[in-house]
């Protein structure tokens, strides 16, 4: 995909269409502003569920991925779309139609999600992410799973995914250079070479007290994610410019690592709080550093 995707979290169903278009204007300005404009080839919208009740910002039903996408397509000048789509509760047939509804609206590349925190691999009634990976080669060309680099026994479970029928890997938020590592590791193991969509973070001076980032990469006894944590709260406690730097610099030490390993690299920017000019900014310092080359 070659693609640069900033990720747009589907709206409150209360008032979701009218706030959908307001958000697709907004993106539209702060590219423009930021020299983005034409840089950002897609949107990446995650399908919400509900996780854990100690969700730090309080979580209300979602307007549908499809129905959030079409409403704010029009509002930005020819970026296409990739989606996560949940399949632990879809049976076969069900999800198949799902995807379909998907690629029908344009997805270029669907990512297939498991169960939330709150239940074990292998709960729920539908379908387990690596069988999706294999049932539905035909009608999603590009396949992508969640590649958490930090998570014990990653190798292993990446590696079984891209057998499955995994076209691309997209991390979980990078705090740390640990992608590195296990790209260089995955590269000497295996012959697999999927796409890598690195996802990198905004973090504003708001996560000292919310603690949005700190709970969307936990993971309790984890050291190298404990240290992702540390990161994150130094971070949020400087000044803007302070921030910023700090973030290119993480930026630079990934890009220049992975560079050179086989794998075709995307980026993926979030702003898990909402997008504003100082993410903008973040987001435009970091790609002049390196940038994808369209496909």
């Amino acid at each position: 995909m070659n693609t640069i995707a900033l990720e747009l979290v589907p709206p409150d169903l209360d008032g979701g269409e009218q706030k959908a278009v307001a958000e697709g204007r907004k993106i539209a300005e702060l590219s423009r502003s930021s020299g983005l404009a034409g840089r950002i080839r897609h949107v990446m919208i995650p399908g919400i569920i509900q996780e854990d009740g100690d969700r730090p910002v309080d979580f209300r039903p979602k307007m549908d991925t499809i129905d959030f996408w079409r409403a704010i397509q029009p509002e930005l000048d020819g970026m296409r779309a990739l989606c996560t789509q949940v399949t632990a509760f879809h049976d076969e047939q069900k999800l198949g139609e799902r995807l379909q509804d998907l690629r029908k609206a344009d997805m270029d590349g669907i990512a297939f999600v498991g169960v939330p925190r709150n239940m074990t691999d292998g709960e729920g009634p539908g379908v387990a992410p690596t069988d999706a990976l294999t049932k539905y080669q035909d009608v999603v060309p590009h396949r992508g799973s969640i590649l958490i680099p930090t998570r014990e026994g990653e190798q292993g479970r990446f590696g079984f995914k891209c057998e499955r029928g995994a076209t691309y890997g997209m991390t979980q938020l990078l705090y740390s250079d640990a992608i590195v590592e296990f790209l260089r590791e995955f590269a000497k193991t295996t012959p697999h070479r999927p796409e890598i969509l690195l996802s990198f973070g905004f973090v504003p001076g708001v996560e000292s007290k919310k603690k949005l980032i700190q709970w969307l990469i936990q993971d309790p006894g984890n050291e190298s994610v404990a240290k992702e944590q540390e990161f994150v709260a130094r971070t949020a406690e400087l000044g803007f410019e302070q921030r910023k730097q700090a973030v290119v610099d993480l930026y630079k030490r990934v890009i220049d690592g992975v560079h050179g390993l086989g794998f075709p690299l995307s980026v993926h920017l979030e702003a898990p709080y909402g997008y504003n000019e100082p993410a903008f900014e973040t987001f435009a310092a970091m790609l002049e550093h390196w940038a994808p080359s369209p496909a």
